[in-house]
């Protein structure tokens, strides 16, 4: 049997949610994309997060949802504790190097160059240590200490809100705080100071409208939702036909939709078409293993990020009947494996740039010669499902988008009436 490599995983929570706040675009934290990376690099067994949860409620159900380990660490005792969460997240960590020993890797989530000394205590223990951290509120100190260091804001499913194209104000009229982009400021500070910074840096507005969004879906938590009320026979015809199931409900506008999934239930990764989740997959193996990966090791990787995960709900018997309809789409290419039924998979090559370029081109055409930014992704990829913009060095769509016009593939435009960008075939 393959020895899987056993994660715990230890979360800085203040450090990464301002971080994100201040660095990304004002954007919500969400653990999400640091569980998909991690599951394509072992089987995590702990994960748990530290702060005083009373300055972060609203994110306690996203957490929820992911299976985190909530440590309560008040900071309003009448005394200063501006260190209590630091010092309790590195007690936990050595006291679980020594007792379970079938812990091989720690993942810190923190930039915060204090725990360099953990990371090289661990190291010294015969573990691995990976680092994850918001890029710019990331200590230089820290990613070298690490075995292996990952930006947050590179991940794959991490969307920094698109910054706007430079235009008038009109008296009275607020600029969205989904397409704003923050300047300056530092994460860095005292541990006292953060809780503050995080009050300070939600508005009223930001506030009440998380606190109607929370109403709303606590109201609905009985409603089934969009992906449970099909038969598995549609489902199946619907991959089969190659249809690929849209993210917003009929008769929703993006409005409606986009605000509320953040709150809903259901994870996001859930709205991907299956081709474009194994597409995913299959390149977080590949940058993780650097080596072949296998079918055996694909579905017990998918596994892990949707244990509900079934090839029998998409019309197969088997996964190896599953790869092969992929592979013969064009999606996924295969080889001899190491034994007989456990085919090697992987992603076909992608091409540079300049196909891309022309990929998008095609799809806006498609459209009608133009298209919202918004969406358009998830038009490419009913096209090519392991398309990343990241996989192709850019940080995210928006700025592939602009490569794009000065490629002159495409034209850009900022839409004061649809407040998104209008991508145009050129």
């Amino acid at each position: 049997m393959e020895l899987e490599e056993r994660l715990a995983v230890f979360i800085d929570y203040e450090n990464l949610a301002l971080g994100a706040r201040e660095h990304l675009g004002g954007m919500a934290f969400d653990f999400g994309p640091i569980a998909d990376a991690l599951a394509a690099r072992g089987r995590v067994v702990v994960r748990r997060a530290y702060a005083d949860w009373s300055y972060f409620d609203e994110d306690r159900r996203s957490l929820t949802r992911h299976q985190v380990e909530l440590i309560e660490m008040p900071q309003r005792m009448g005394a200063s504790r501006k260190n209590a969460a630091d010092i309790k997240m590195v007690v936990d960590a050595i006291e679980m190097s020594f007792e379970r020993e079938y812990i091989s890797t720690f993942v810190m989530c923190t930039g915060d160059s204090d725990f360099s000394p953990l990371v090289h205590k661990l190291r010294e223990l015969n573990k691995r240590v990976i680092g994850v951290g918001v890029e710019k509120s990331t200590s230089r100190l820290l990613p070298p200490a690490c075995d292996e260091f990952l930006f947050y804001d590179r991940l794959e499913g991490v969307d920094i809100p698109d910054e706007p194209a430079p235009r008038s104000v009109r008296p009275g009229v607020s600029i969205p705080q989904s397409k704003g982009r923050r300047r300056g400021g530092s994460s860095a500070g005292s541990a006292s100071e953060r809780p503050a910074r995080a009050a300070k840096s939600s508005g009223s507005r930001e506030d009440s409208a998380r606190a109607a969004a929370s109403a709303l879906v606590g109201a609905g938590e009985g409603v089934p939702s969009e992906e449970s009320s099909p038969v598995a026979d549609e489902a199946a015809e619907a991959v089969i036909g190659g249809a690929v199931p849209t993210t917003v409900p009929a008769g929703a506008s993006p409005e409606q939709d986009g605000s509320h999934d953040e709150s809903d239930d259901a994870p996001s990764a859930d709205d991907l078409p299956m081709e474009v989740r194994v597409a995913q997959t299959l390149a977080d193996l590949a940058k993780s293993t650097g080596g072949a990966v296998t079918a055996s090791v694909l579905k017990r990787t998918l596994l892990r990020k949707d244990p509900t995960f079934s090839e029998a709900d998409y019309g197969f018997r088997t996964f190896g009947e599953f790869v092969r309809f992929l592979a013969d789409r064009g999606f996924v290419e295969l080889a001899q494996g190491p034994s007989t039924g456990d085919p090697e998979v992987s992603l076909p090559a992608q091409g540079d740039t300049t196909s891309a370029f022309a990929l998008l081109r095609t799809v806006v055409q498609d459209e009608g010669g133009s298209a919202p930014l918004s969406g358009l992704k998830n038009a490419i990829r009913k096209n090519r499902p392991d398309f990343s913009e990241k996989a192709l060095g850019y940080r995210g769509f928006l700025q592939f988008c602009k490569a794009a016009q000065a490629s002159g593939a495409v034209d850009l435009a900022w839409d004061d009436d649809a407040d998104d960008y209008l991508v145009t075939a050129a």
